[in-house]
This record gives structure tokens, C-alpha cells and sequence, in this order.
């Protein structure tokens, strides 16, 4: 039977904490020059509504490292572009790849695809939710404190597709999420019902502050995502206040990590001297989108099949 990943919630908390133990060996593996060809024919279609720094490169040279082959698919350039109905690509592309990865404006889209897919589909972000990213997070929290059980995270910012996903990941790490947002900006109460029926362990507030006190892990995101360009004005206003700097990262425990998934913009959710300084973690997390999508890949698609 073929597994997706299209929320953090698809894994169990054992399947994530194997999957997070074959990242790390993937890793060692990769800095010592170990060849692991596990996917060697598998193909990955990576199929991209919004551009991409990270998650195109991550994939692309990601599936190079398992020996498979990724191609890169402009939605403009296919024809669901022109007005192919999701559920015939879909059943197409089956018949011609191994797995799928989309990147879609839309959450329903990458819903709709694995409907009709007889392979596995990952999310590779939608405007609900952002797992692959959270993978990573995961896996450079561990890194940084051997579990992530009984830890505090605060977020900084607006409830967006990287906060729900963290917020869910809650009922799976034994984390607990404190998210600080403006009115109107708050995660989604379907969102928080999902976590907190599932186990997780969720607060709201509005002050910065009172989110980092003692937090161990301080994460934001941009305050303007792609396709929010119109209300870039209004967003910045409503923000006033949630820029991560030092005051606010000196209420967090001694030991805090910063993270942000990028592309930052230094200024407005976090100061240069925030994500430069000691305490972020950034580039390990996102050197970490490797090695957690060549574990899932594995996963996915099962290693030697």
C-alpha cells in the first residue's frame, strides 16, 4: 500500500523517530563519502506552482545522492497549466515516475493529486501546511539537545502553513509550541483542534515576550509569503513588534536555538545579529532539508525495491 506524506500527521510517532535516525545515518554517511544508492532507478517528478531555493536543490541533488533521477516540472510548462484536470496528470505521471513531490498554492491541489496517484505524493508546501520543512526542524532540534521531549518552542509571527505543521508536530515530539501572532494572523482553529486531539500541546498569546520566556527553540517566518504580495503594507503594520532581536532572544533559556525555514528578510521578522549570532542554528536546518528528504524518499519509496 503507498504512504504520502502530506501532513507531519502522516507518521506515527515511531515511524518519525525512524525516519529521523536514517537522516542522521544518511548524513554521516554523505560526509564521510559513503556511496548509498538505494534509489538507484527510482524517479522523482518534482512538480513547482511557487519557485524554490531549498526544497528544488534538497530533492534535485538529494535523489543524485540515492541514486535515482529528479526532474524538475514548471506547472506553467505542463499542461494542467493549460487546464488538465489534476486527476489525469496525476494518473499519468504515475504510470511514468516512482514519486511524486508538488509545491503547490494550494493544499487541495496536492489533496487531489494523491487521491488519483497510485504513488507515493509529498507535500512539498502548500498554504496549510509545510512537512518537509518541519522534517528538517526536527531533526536540528534533536541535534542540538539529544530530544525533543519536554522541550518549549516559541513562534514569532504570523500562523502560517510552517507554524500549523510545527503546532501538529507537537502531538508527535513531545514538544510545546507557544505561538505569538497579531489579531487576525492566529493559526487556524482547525489546525490547533487537530493538535491538540491528536496530543499535542499548543498555547496562544500575543506578546513576543511571554512566548519566548524559557523557550528553548525561537523560530519565525517572513512576514510576506509568496502570493501575499498585495497585502504587504497591511502585513508589515500588523508586525510592528514581532521582530526577533536579541532583547527578545535574551528571555529565552540560555541555551536557546534560533530557526527560520528562509528566505529571511533581515529587519523585519529577525535581526542580522539574531541570525548571524551563537545561538542560530539556520544553516544546519537547512542543510538538515537533505538529509530528512532522503530519509522520507526512502521511506517512500523503499530502499532496494
Amino acid at each position: 500500500m503507498k504512504r504520502d506524506c502530506i501532513s507531519i500527521l502522516d507518521f506515527s510517532v515511531q515511524e518519525l523517530e525512524d525516519l529521523l535516525v536514517r537522516a542522521q545515518t544518511l548524513k554521516e554517511m554523505r560526509r564521510r563519502g559513503h556511496p548509498h544508492p538505494y534509489l538507484a532507478g527510482r524517479s522523482l517528478a518534482m512538480i513547482f506552482e511557487k519557485s524554490s531555493t531549498r526544497t528544488r536543490i534538497s530533492f534535485e541533488v538529494g535523489m543524485a545522492d540515492l541514486g535515482g533521477t529528479a526532474l524538475f516540472l514548471n506547472a506553467h510548462d505542463m499542461q494542467i497549466g493549460r487546464g488538465e484536470e489534476i486527476r489525469d496528470t496525476s494518473r499519468v505521471a504515475s504510470r511514468y515516475v516512482s514519486c511524486v513531490m508538488i509545491r503547490a498554492y494550494r493544499h487541495l491541489t496536492i489533496e487531489d493529486f494523491a487521491r488519483y496517484s497510485s504513488i507515493p505524493v509529498i507535500n512539498g508546501l502548500s498554504d496549510l501546511e509545510h512537512p518537509c520543512q518541519i522534517l528538517a526542524d526536527i531533526m536540528t532540534v534533536k541535534e542540538r539537545f539529544g530530544s525533543t521531549r519536554g522541550l518549549r518552542m516559541a513562534w514569532i509571527g504570523d500562523g502560517d502553513n510552517v507554524c500549523n505543521s510545527l503546532i501538529l508536530s507537537t502531538a508527535l515530539t513531545g514538544m510545546e509550541i507557544t505561538v505569538a501572532s497579531p489579531r487576525g494572523y492566529e493559526p487556524s482553529d482547525g489546525v490547533l483542534e487537530r493538535a491538540l486531539s491528536a496530543g499535542g500541546k499548543v498555547r496562544l498569546v500575543k506578546d513576543p515576550g511571554e512566548a519566548v520566556k524559557d523557550a528553548h527553540v525561537v523560530v519565525t517566518d517572513t512576514w510576506v509569503s509568496m502570493g501575499e504580495e498585495r497585502e504587504r503594507d497591511a502585513r508589515l503594520k500588523a508586525f510592528q513588534g514581532y521582530t526577533v532581536d536579541s532583547s527578545l532572544m535574551r528571555k529565552a533559556a540560555p541555551e536557546a536555538i534560533f530557526l527560520h525555514c528562509l528566505p529571511a528578510h533581515r529587519g523585519q521578522e529577525v535581526t542580522d545579529e539574531v541570525i548571524e549570532g551563537a545561538q542560530s542554528a539556520v544553516f544546519d536546518e537547512a542543510e538538515n532539508r537533505l538529509h530528512a528528504q532522503k530519509a522520507l524518499l526512502v521511506f517512500l519509496m523503499g530502499e532496494g525495491k
